[in-house]
């Protein structure tokens, strides 16, 4: 015969799994319902999930292809890992960084290639010493010119690769004599990558970024011209009735009080993007940027007017 205890103990233990259970499952339910939202809200974001998959996928093929594995070797998992990195949700972020990326590994791998001649003339005991003196160097003037404000607005992911290849073709050929080869072998597999990710981007249901930042200037102006209609029809409607009820074209200013960063990763991507519609080579991004700075200098103000009629309302129902 069980014992008091022993009941006790198995009934809160099955308690607690039951619980535990149930949480779970409200999590995946959490889960599910967020995606269902997630992708019934924006359906290109199930899209460029897609367009991901089938561009490592193609990738891929370097390393499973027998013929080309033979030809790149290892390095074909280059190919994959710029896809990872590469591949954005517009065309412009996408380019962007495929650019970057390509012509970094050019330049660092040219370079580290002379660095590695120029160490090997040293001899035995002065080839480490020269190729650190040369790694060290190149670090610190890429690392310091990130800070330039036009470098780090859109070239700042291109000196990172510049110092990783610089660094990787040096230190890599001390111990490997076939260093051009190894150099070209990472350059061939970055520039398939990076062609596949900018190609199935262009020409797979793309996103531009240019058309985003073009709609969300033009969504924060109507925005603005929203709250200045419900703020006259507030204002008239306490001074008259003393109730104030729909308060969500009153708040609708504070998405663009903070849009600032979007405006400007959206400018700087528009800017990478080929011309294409109504956005032609050359297009006037920069009065996009002015018209969004302004844009939330009147959002200031209205922040100010809805402090006031935010006093009113309490004034009148006090």
């Amino acid at each position: 015969m069980a014992s008091p205890n022993t009941n006790h103990e198995k009934s809160w233990v099955v308690g607690r799994v039951m619980a535990l259970s149930k949480v779970v499952k409200e999590k995946v339910l959490g889960i599910c319902r967020l995606t269902k939202e997630i992708a019934k809200d924006d359906p290109r974001k199930v899209i460029h999930s897609l367009k991901v998959g089938l561009s490592i996928s193609m990738v891929s093929l370097l390393y499973y292809y027998q013929p080309l594995y033979e030809n790149f070797g290892l390095s074909a998992m280059w190919a994959v890992m710029t896809v990872v990195v590469v591949f954005e949700y517009t065309v412009g972020a996408t380019l962007g960084k495929g650019l970057n990326r390509a012509i970094a590994t050019f330049g660092a791998g040219a370079l580290g290639v002379g660095a590695h001649y120029l160490a090997s003339l040293a001899g035995t005991t002065g080839e480490p010493i020269l190729i650190g003196t040369f790694v060290f160097v190149q670090a610190a003037i890429a690392s310091f010119i990130r800070f330039f404000p036009k470098v780090k607005a859109r070239y700042d992911y291109g000196m990172l690769i510049f110092i990783l290849t610089f660094s990787l073709i040096s230190v890599s050929g001390f111990r490997d004599d076939e260093v051009l080869k190894l150099a070209h072998q990472r350059l061939s597999t970055i520039v398939i990558g990076g062609s596949a990710c900018v190609m199935i981007s262009i020409f797979v249901c793309p996103v531009w970024a240019s058309e985003e930042f073009h709609y969300s200037i033009s969504n924060e102006l109507e925005i603005l011209g929203n709250f200045l209609e419900a703020f006259v029809h507030e204002y008239f409607k306490i001074s008259k009735e003393g109730d104030s009820k729909d308060k969500s074209l009153l708040e609708g200013y504070k998405k663009v009080l903070n849009s600032k960063c979007s405006a400007d990763s959206l400018a700087n991507f528009a800017r990478w993007e080929p011309g294409h519609g109504k956005f032609k080579f050359r297009h006037p991004w920069d009065l996009y940027l002015k018209i969004g700075a302004i844009s939330r200098q009147c959002a200031y103000r209205m922040e100010a007017l809805n402090a006031h009629l935010n006093s009113n309302i309490q004034v009148y129902t006090s």
